[in-house]
């Protein structure tokens, strides 16, 4: 799948809640500057939808995805809006199921065997492992290699610069998300020389630790 591969080689996929729109330019810059095209949009806020084309009109390159998406009905405003892939922080058969008989690319959350078995029975292999840091984190991620060895994971959730590494130098991890890089706080405050500054340094640290 290209939108997995895309995810495979940029290893950083920040997680953003914007919740105004006119910051979605400068948040898409900020990272583009920092040597990172990918930026997946929360559906948290009533923006999400605005945010997203906006974000793929003025960044054609940019890897642009939805996070957070509970429902059928958000699944349909975020393609609409032009995201390239959706993330569920859980695993509802319903939206996976749409996304899967639709061909829309998707990450869904998940921290437990039964549902890697749910998403391997739909023809998946790729999940967000959330919440990381309270499911086990790395240990966790390097038991289930075993019983699934064609299953990776994107470790979501406490993720940050001191456990970034250790979870991207696992096997069966493909990206990591976080909003570490992109607090709500900063883009609010409208602080992007700081989020440029975090990811140059993630996508330093990843580079040097990983290649």
């Amino acid at each position: 799948m290209e939108v997995i591969k895309k995810m495979e080689k940029v290893k950083i996929i920040p997680v953003a809640v914007i919740e105004d729109s006119e910051n979605a330019i400068p948040l898409g810059k900020a990272l583009l500057d920092a040597g990172l095209p990918v930026v997946e949009v929360t559906f948290r806020t009533e923006t999400a939808a605005e945010s997203i084309s906006i974000l793929r009109k003025e960044f054609p390159d940019m890897l642009v995805g939805a996070g957070t998406v509970l429902k059928i009905e958000q699944v349909k405003a975020a393609v609409d809006a032009g995201s390239e892939f959706i993330v569920t922080p859980g695993f509802n058969p319903t939206v996976v199921d749409y996304c899967v008989k639709n061909k829309i690319p998707t990450v869904p959350g998940l921290n437990s065997p039964s549902f890697i078995e749910w998403g391997l029975e739909r023809g998946l292999n790729h999940f967000k492992f959330y919440p990381a840091d309270i499911s086990g984190g790395p240990r966790m991620l390097q038991l289930l290699s075993g019983p699934y060895p064609s299953v990776k994971f994107m470790p979501t959730g406490g993720v940050n610069n001191q456990t970034l590494i250790e979870y991207l130098k696992l096997d069966n991890v493909f990206a990591c998300g976080g909003s570490w890089i992109v607090k709500k706080d900063l883009i609010n405050n409208k602080n992007f020389k700081e989020i440029t500054k975090r990811t140059k340094e993630a996508v330093s640290l990843v580079s040097s630790e990983i290649g």
